[in-house]
């Protein structure tokens, strides 16, 4: 048996899944939290790795590994190597005035004509989120450390970097060659300086936003290796969306709505997509074509925010909300507990709206929690639908659809059926699926991915609330700002 590993470096934990190259069956894997926080020392991941791998029984028998990551996050390295700060989270608001800067400047002073530019220039109208606003950020506030600057890595690109063996000197048997970055086009297509139409770095906005050029990791193909450590082949790695949607084997019509720290509404395009709104992001995927879509900053933690202040547990908290008609009798919950991405208000706190005598129970206000989460999710797909990409099968996945009501009230509110995988590691998954393809294109250039069926599925039906929906936007547009 040939086996192979895949690795997810998310936000809050790093999972490792080792599974047989030609099934996709899962023979062994392993679990390490990540620090909570915004910004991060690299060096957590790099330690959570190390254990994860461990907690798996290590990679002595695997042929090919591959690391998927959450994507935008900002390693800045210096010319040895070294990490110049903590690396700034996709969810780091802090560069939210370095966005609405860049995009003002491309427009010439014009918000509008810059926003629609930028959508051009590398699919996506700059919110806080992307790299790019981060290193802008990093040259006006803390300009010594902008100074030491090198190189710019994504998450996955750093990690791949110390598995193949570089870094520090004395801290790696490589040492620091930036040289040997490298990254994926599905997580490039995140930065702000990389452009899933020409299919290149876009250094002329790198420079416009740091005010000099850096050196870049180099964009592998889907199926390139990054490079060889004990004979163990490494593959390119993609941003966590990308990854997932390799390991679902996601087509066109196919939409995927994530639901973990951040909610994701996803779906695969065989032409890049542009929408000047800010509403979609036209990022690139993990096989050659693209990946529409829409980002929450709210998703999983609404629940867990919820179910605190009921103090019941996560059963618990979907059992009060499926005890709560649809509507929660007009209490409305707008969930921007950690500002939003989109829409993009980075400033915005939540609010609860339609408080009466008869519906502060807390049945309705449980019901309030997941309507207010899954309204937001199915703002992005409207968005997704706008510019005429396919709705045909929407599948639910991560944390948050291992809950009840969320799988019961998700069609309700979507007002389309929904497929539930069974709970899996589908990031780790899908790099793991992406590992066997570099091991297979390594004896085969034209090798195809493998076709894994490891999964079963359960379809949601019920009848469409718009009600819900309308009386969510009435209150979305009376946002408070802090």
């Amino acid at each position: 048996m040939t086996l192979v590993a895949g690795v997810d470096s998310s936000t809050q934990s790093c999972k490792v899944v080792v599974r047989d190259a030609a099934t996709g069956a899962l023979v062994r894997s392993g679990r390490v939290s990540h620090p909570d926080g915004t910004a991060v020392d690299p060096q957590h991941w790099w330690d959570a790795l190390q254990l994860a791998i461990a907690e798996a029984g290590g990679l002595d028998d695997v042929a090919a590994v591959s690391v998927g990551g959450q994507q935008h996050g900002m390693v800045a390295l210096d010319a040895d190597g070294r990490v110049v700060r903590d690396a700034l989270l996709w969810n780091d608001t802090r560069s939210a005035d370095a966005a609405v800067d860049l995009i003002r400047e491309l427009g010439d002073g014009d918000l509008a004509a810059g926003a629609a530019a930028w959508a051009q220039a590398c699919g996506s109208v700059l919110v806080a989120s992307l790299t790019i606003t981060k290193l802008r950020w990093l040259r006006d506030a803390e300009p010594e450390n902008a100074a030491r600057v090198a190189a710019v890595a994504l998450p996955h690109d750093w990690l791949t970097w110390r598995l193949a063996g570089y870094g520090p000197a004395g801290e790696s048997p490589l040492g620091p060659d930036l040289a040997a970055l490298t990254t994926d086009r599905s997580d490039a297509s995140g930065t702000g300086y990389w452009s899933p139409s020409s299919e290149d770095y876009r250094r002329d906005l790198l420079r416009m936003a740091f005010g000099r050029d850096l050196t870049l990791p180099r964009v592998l193909g889907p199926a390139d290796d990054a490079g060889r450590v004990d004979g163990r082949l490494l593959g390119p790695g993609a941003g966590d969306n990308a990854a997932a949607a390799l390991a679902l084997g996601m087509r066109a019509g196919d939409v995927a709505i994530s639901i973990g720290t951040s909610g994701v509404v996803s779906a695969v395009s065989a032409q890049p997509t542009t929408d000047a709104s800010g509403m979609v992001n036209g990022f690139a995927d993990a096989t050659g074509a693209y990946l529409p879509l829409a980002c929450t900053l709210n998703a999983s933690r609404v629940l867990d925010a919820a179910r605190r202040m009921l103090g019941v547990d996560h059963a618990g908290l979907s059992a009060l909300a499926l005890q709560a008609d649809p509507g929660a009798q007009g209490l409305v919950l707008v969930p921007y507990l950690e500002g939003e991405r989109t829409p993009n208000k980075p400033n915005a706190t939540g609010s609860l709206h339609g408080l009466q005598l008869a519906n502060t129970t807390p049945e309705n206000l449980a019901r309030a929690a997941v309507e207010g989460m899954l309204c937001g999710l199915a703002d992005g797909l409207d968005a997704l639908r706008t510019l005429g990409v396919p709705v045909e099968r929407v599948q639910l996945i991560g944390g948050g659809a291992q809950s009840e009501a969320v799988r019961r009230i998700a069609p309700a509110v979507l007002g389309v059926d929904v497929t539930v995988p069974e709970p899996g590691e589908y990031v780790a998954d899908g790099a793991a699926r992406q590992a066997a393809w570099v091991l297979a294109a390594s004896e085969d250039a034209a090798a195809q991915a493998p076709s894994w069926s490891t999964s079963t599925s359960e379809t949601f039906t019920a009848a469409p609330t718009p009600w819900v929906r309308d009386q969510y936007s009435r209150a979305r547009e009376l946002t408070v700002e802090r």
